[in-house]
């Protein structure tokens, strides 16, 4: 694979990062029911989406809150999304865009993020452990909450 580079989530990137096609099975796992909840009360001004690009392919995309003031304090700083096609798994693309996360919480004087999954054998907390991330709780929907600290 090329070298990954990010890129903001533009209207000529945004077409390809919805397209994304997934492993069989992880379709189920996109959108927690607690981001769902969540999502219409989010100031999306403090949204942050990037693409990742491998050449001239979007290969991934993920999307993170960050607002200190967030009333839920997992949502304070918390990986929104990240999807990786199908074809770019197991090749570096979500190790790469959680740690331009991690960057990015960082760089706003964040001492945590966090990242909150529906629970399930074909979901993504084997990912999130072996990036160091740790089981914190469980939301009031039944999905687990996953802290790493900066």
């Amino acid at each position: 694979m090329e070298s990954l580079r990010l890129e903001e989530l533009s209207a000529a990137t945004a077409l390809q990062a919805n397209s994304l096609e997934l492993l069989p099975g992880q379709d189920a796992f996109v959108t927690p029911i607690t981001y769902e909840h969540a999502d219409s009360a989010l100031d999306h001004t403090k949204t942050w989406s990037r693409v990742i690009v491998s050449g001239d392919e979007v290969v991934g995309f993920i999307r993170a809150h960050f607002d200190s003031e967030h009333l839920e304090p997992e949502l304070r700083s918390c990986i929104w999304r990240v999807t990786v096609a199908a074809s770019a798994q197991g090749r570096g693309v979500g190790r790469f865009a959680i740690e331009a996360a991690k960057e990015e919480a960082a760089s706003l004087e964040n001492s945590a993020l966090t990242v909150v999954w529906s629970q399930g054998e074909e979901g993504p907390g084997v990912f999130f452990h072996k990036l160091g991330f740790v089981d914190t709780g469980v939301t009031a929907y039944g999905d687990q909450i996953g802290t790493l600290t900066l």
